[in-house]
């Protein structure tokens, strides 16, 4: 993990800063457009990950992804179940309490699988990897007895410095030697790790570890390990070090999904370890080596453009999530919650995504993180998934903290990020434990925001941010309302492409001292605008659900028990192309030769002497010769079969057709069958949707 390291220099020239009024006292009424019929496309839970956590705390958010992974990651030995702290803790080699091979993968791998979720672990590519001394003791790489005088140690181990000389300048001690701390390591070390795993656990397709990190922030290691690893990684070595551990991995699971190449942070996205230690030492002004060598490119998309070649000439994927790592840059992964650290932290997750924000840290240029993984991904890796592995806005205590990471949640949704964990799961009694709970588990009973992402706008993210989606399983909107200031907003959200029901369920977080999330009274929704006014610095969950409509088939979440008969065949699906009533209908998806086929239902409700309404859209340029909705009798009935016939000349193509059956009123109850027959005259694949069908 790093949170933040020297000043480095910007890579891109810097754009226009946008200007961002501030929220006065008396706040003018915020307007929210949803569109649920707009930029529709799945929200991937793994987005929600976390590391660092507890068994408890994974079930509790509901959490689907946990990280294990962080500096000491890259030191890890499996067979003495040790690692080495590196810079985080004066280069100490430390033993977990349990000496069993591989305990500590295993019981992260054991949490995981009783809490619900997916376990990623991270195997080591280090040349080298942590070793203790007798009876476990911990051993170190700097010793001051060894090395000389420095100008830190570890207060509860005196001899193990810091590995920064008191001689003038302070300098790097330099020289030491790596085994005082370290065993030598290998692929080959790395394989038995996989092995291991694999052997106790099953391979991914048979419920085995299903993700796989290729190490962490290799382009640092001459910062963060420079006790055994002092010169930076160059491209070359980094891509080959790669290929042979992530194949290693490939090799003995073909379903395993592997993630890298998880950089650091911005400069680690366009120089490697050589050019980074280059630039720090030669005031970051170019040209340099490692990127001179390449064809002047940028670390990163040079590695991701390697492993695709890899992939067309070897026909082996070795990558599956390009991951990166990101923390904001001005203080904000801090305790910090004065006003002006508030202010930052509202506008730096603009970081993540707007082409019009020009960081204000020492970055000083637009990010777009997620778009720009996005780019790199189309151009360089066509068809890979983008992950943020690692990341933290701080404040966990405060609401600033809360607001942020409901942003961030919200922010990785609506721009379809793959997979993200945030570093560490903040205290189950912090604003920003229950802020990811929001998007999980507001209710305690696993309900979550919506699963598809639908469009939603606001005028001005830094002081109110909100994010909408639909839910699968009940049709519902959701729409978080993030109101990031001190002060109260009116808001008023209007909602498009959906019929809502006549009030939403408000769930909200809005003081330092809640234990758990409030559940408000109901807000009506007139006409399809929902006003309310917001608490200052809080986030607010509005559950929205669909109107009723009547019918006994609206095909709102599911094909509701229909199925297919007949030549062509078909296959049916509940979809939001067409839909004569709120957001889906059925889809019939018909693909063969000429004849007819059926999509019906067994055994409906209708009674006799009921008029049954059918709707049914059908594509221009069809070889449908007609279509007949219909009704069948029982066995009791003599299968009697009475639908209504309408050629195709009698049919608007491209558009929605009402077509009615009467139900004999001397017909037995209940029905065999209801449904629609199509009738083609040639060979075809082709979709028609039927919707609302009531009576």
């Amino acid at each position: 993990m790093v949170r933040s390291l020297f000043r480095r220099i910007p890579v891109f020239a810097v754009v226009s800063a946008v200007i961002v009024s501030c929220p006065s006292l008396a706040r003018s009424q915020t307007i929210i457009n949803v569109n649920v019929g707009e930029n529709r496309h799945t929200i991937n839970p793994n987005i929600y990950g976390i590391a660092n956590t507890t068994q408890a705390q994974i079930q509790d958010l509901n959490t689907p992804l946990v990280r294990y992974g962080g500096d000491s990651a890259s030191t890890y030995n499996w067979l003495v179940n040790g690692d080495n702290r590196g810079t985080d803790w004066y280069f100490e080699s430390i033993g977990d309490t349990s000496s069993v091979q591989g305990y500590r993968g295993d019981s992260f791998i054991s949490m995981n699988k009783a809490a619900g979720s997916q376990a990623m672990v991270t195997i080591p590519m280090l040349p080298y990897v942590a070793t203790l001394g007798k009876n476990r003791s911990i051993d170190y790489s700097f010793s001051i007895k060894k090395y000389g005088a420095q100008t830190g140690s570890d207060p509860y181990l005196p001899d193990s410095g810091n590995g920064i000389s008191t001689k003038s300048g302070n300098p790097f001690i330099t020289g030491n030697k790596p085994l005082d701390a370290y065993v030598a390591s290998s692929a080959t070390t790395q394989l038995a790790w996989i092995e291991h795993i694999i052997a106790k656990w099953g391979k991914e397709v048979n419920g085995g570890l299903r993700y796989y990190i290729m190490d962490n922030e290799p382009s640092i290691w001459h910062s963060v390990h420079r006790d055994v690893h002092p010169t930076g990684e160059s491209m070359n070595e980094i891509y080959n070090d790669y290929l042979s551990y992530a194949g290693n991995v490939r090799a003995k699971d073909s379903g395993a999904l592997i993630v890298g190449p998880e950089e650091w942070g911005w400069t680690g996205y366009f120089y490697s370890g050589l050019d980074q230690q280059y630039g720090a030492s030669h005031g970051w002004g170019g040209p340099f080596p490692d990127q001179s060598a390449h064809g002047g490119m940028s670390y990163v998309p040079w590695f991701l453009q390697q492993l695709y070649k890899y992939q067309k000439s070897s026909g082996k994927q070795l990558l599956n999530v390009f991951s990166l790592h990101y923390y904001p840059q001005s203080g904000e992964f801090s305790n910090d919650d004065s006003a002006a650290m508030r202010a930052t932290r509202n506008k730096s997750t603009r970081s993540l995504w707007d082409p019009n924000y020009t960081d204000v840290s020492w970055i000083n240029s637009v990010v777009q993180l997620i778009p720009r993984m996005k780019s790199w991904v189309s151009v360089y890796y066509p068809g890979l998934q983008t992950g943020i592995t690692e990341y933290n806005w701080g404040d966990e205590p405060n609401l600033n903290g809360a607001t942020t990471q409901a942003d961030i949640f919200g922010i990785f949704g609506q721009q379809a990020l793959d997979m993200a964990c945030r570093w560490g799961a903040p205290a189950s009694n912090t604003p920003t434990y229950l802020a990811m709970k929001m998007y999980r588990n507001y209710d305690g009973q696993k309900s979550t925001f919506g699963d598809t992402s639908v469009a939603c706008s606001v005028p001005n993210p830094d002081n109110l941010s909100a994010f909408a989606a639909q839910r699968t399983i009940d049709n519902a909107v959701t729409v978080m309302v993030i109101n990031k200031v001190g002060t109260s907003a009116p808001i008023n959200i209007d909602i498009s492409g959906f019929t809502p029901g006549p009030d939403a369920q408000p769930y909200q977080i809005s003081t330092t001292t809640q234990t758990g999330i409030a559940v408000l009274p109901q807000v009506a929704v007139a006409k399809g605008v929902l006003t309310a006014t917001v608490p200052p610095q809080s986030i607010t969950l509005y559950v929205i659900p669909t109107a009723p409509s009547g019918a006994q088939y609206d095909f709102e979440g599911s094909i509701q028990g229909w199925t297919t008969i007949g030549t062509p065949t078909a296959t049916l699906n509940d979809s939001t192309l067409e839909h004569y009533t709120g957001t889906r209908s059925l889809s019939v998806s018909i693909s063969g030769n000429a004849g007819t086929t059926s999509a019906y239902v067994p055994t409906p409700t209708t009674p006799a002497g009921a008029t049954v309404t059918f709707h049914v859209w059908i594509p221009t340029g069809s070889p449908i010769l007609s279509i007949q909705p219909y009704v069948e009798q029982g066995k009791l009935g003599g299968y009697t079969f009475t639908g209504t016939y309408v050629p195709i000349k009698n049919l608007t193509a491209g558009g929605w057709n009402t077509i009615t059956v009467a139900v004999p009123k001397n017909a037995v109850t209940p029905l065999y069958s209801l449904g629609v027959q199509f009738t083609t005259g040639s060979k075809w694949t082709g979709t028609c949707y039927i919707d609302t069908v009531e009576w």
